[in-house]
C-alpha cells in the first residue's frame, strides 16, 4: 500500500470471545494437557466455528471428525459448544464412548425449552439457520413437533395441527433485529404464541451486534474478524451493512483488500464470539503498517460471565 494517511481503528468491544466458547476450548486444552491422557482427544464437529482455533488444536493433539462412527469404540469423545441432538447421544452411548460435553450452557437452556414446550403439546417452531449444527442439535429434542424458519417470510407458509399450541424457540446466535421480525410475524399468523421466558438470543450476540451497530456509525469501513462458518461472526456484518457502510468479514489480516480501506479514515473492527483475539491484535499491526494510526475502543457492554467447565474435566489442572 503507497498510501500513508493517517487512520483511526474504532475497535468495538465487547469482541472476540465468550464465555461459552472459552469453556468449550478449555475443555480440549485441558484433556489435551491431561498428565494421564494415553489416548487422542477426539472432538465431535469444528469445537467452535473458528477455523484458526481448529488448527491450533488440531496441531495440539486433537482429533476431528464429522460423525461418531470415526471414533473408535470405547474412546471419548468432546461434544462442540453448539449442542448434539438425543440421537447423536444416544449414538454414543451405543459405542461405548465416554461423552465430554462442552455445549455452551445457554444452548443446554434452549435444549431444556424445546422439551418442555414440546411436553406441553405444543408445536415448536424454531428460528435459525437450517443446517446449522445449534439448530439440528435444538430440533432433535423434538423432531416430530419442530419447524424450522429462517425468516418472516417463511412464516405465513406454516402448518400446524393446533393453531392455539404453538411456541418458538431461536437459534442463539441470530440478529436480534432480524429475528424480532420473524417473532412478530409468527405473533401475527397465531396470535396465542408461546415464547420462552426470557430471550434465547445470547448476551454475547446481543451485546456484539449492539457494539458493531455503534461502531459502524462513526466508521467509513467495517471489518469484521471470523471464519465463513461462524453464525455470529456473520451477523455482525450483516448489522454494520445496515447502517450504510461497507463491511467484510476476514478470517484474519491476510485476508484484508488494501480497496477496502484506500479511502477510509476510519475503520471499524471486530471479532465474533468465537475468533481469538491474537487475530484483532495481528490485524491492527497490518493496518499499522500502512500508514500512521491511532487505535481506539469503544464498550458498549462489559462482560464479566464465565461457565465452570464439564464436570469431568473440573479434576484436570
Amino acid at each position: 500500500m503507497t498510501t500513508a494517511r493517517a487512520r483511526t481503528v474504532l475497535l468495538a468491544a465487547p469482541r472476540s470471545f465468550c464465555a461459552g466458547v472459552e469453556r468449550a476450548i478449555d475443555t480440549v486444552e485441558r484433556l489435551l494437557a491431561a498428565p494421564d491422557r494415553e489416548e487422542p482427544v477426539y472432538v465431535r464437529k469444528q469445537i467452535v466455528h473458528n477455523t484458526h482455533v481448529v488448527a491450533d488444536l488440531a496441531a495440539r493433539g486433537a482429533v476431528f471428525v464429522d460423525e461418531l462412527d470415526e471414533v473408535p469404540r470405547g474412546s471419548t469423545v468432546v461434544f462442540s459448544a453448539h449442542g448434539v441432538s438425543p440421537a447423536v447421544h444416544e449414538q454414543a452411548k451405543q459405542r461405548g464412548l465416554t461423552v465430554i460435553d462442552a455445549t455452551c450452557p445457554l444452548v443446554t437452556k434452549v435444549h431444556a425449552e424445546a422439551r418442555r414446550f414440546a411436553a406441553r403439546g405444543n408445536t415448536i417452531v424454531l428460528v435459525g439457520h437450517a443446517g446449522h449444527e445449534e439448530v439440528e442439535g435444538t430440533a432433535g429434542e423434538a423432531p416430530e413437533v419442530t419447524l424450522v424458519v429462517d425468516g418472516p417470510a417463511e412464516v405465513a407458509a406454516l402448518q400446524v395441527p393446533d393453531e392455539s399450541r404453538v411456541a418458538y424457540l431461536t437459534q442463539t446466535t441470530l440478529s436480534v433485529d432480524e429475528a424480532e421480525e420473524t417473532i412478530q410475524a409468527l405473533r401475527r399468523r397465531f396470535p396465542r404464541l408461546h415464547g420462552p421466558s426470557s430471550a434465547d438470543i445470547c448476551y454475547a450476540s446481543t451485546n456484539r451486534q449492539e457494539s458493531v451497530e455503534a461502531v459502524a456509525r462513526q466508521s467509513d469501513v467495517v471489518l469484521v474478524i471470523g471464519s465463513e462458518n461462524s453464525s455470529n461472526s456473520q451477523r455482525l456484518v450483516e448489522v454494520a451493512r445496515r447502517q450504510g457502510i461497507p463491511a467484510y468479514l476476514i478470517e484474519d489480516a491476510s485476508a484484508i483488500s488494501p480497496a477496502w480501506i484506500e479511502s477510509a479514515d476510519t475503520i471499524g473492527l471486530s471479532a465474533g464470539a468465537s475468533a481469538p483475539a491474537v487475530l484483532v491484535d495481528a490485524v491492527v499491526e497490518a493496518l499499522r503498517a500502512w500508514g500512521p494510526l491511532t487505535v481506539r475502543e469503544h464498550v458498549t457492554a462489559v462482560e464479566d460471565i464465565a461457565f465452570a467447565p464439564p464436570p469431568d474435566v473440573r479434576r484436570l489442572p
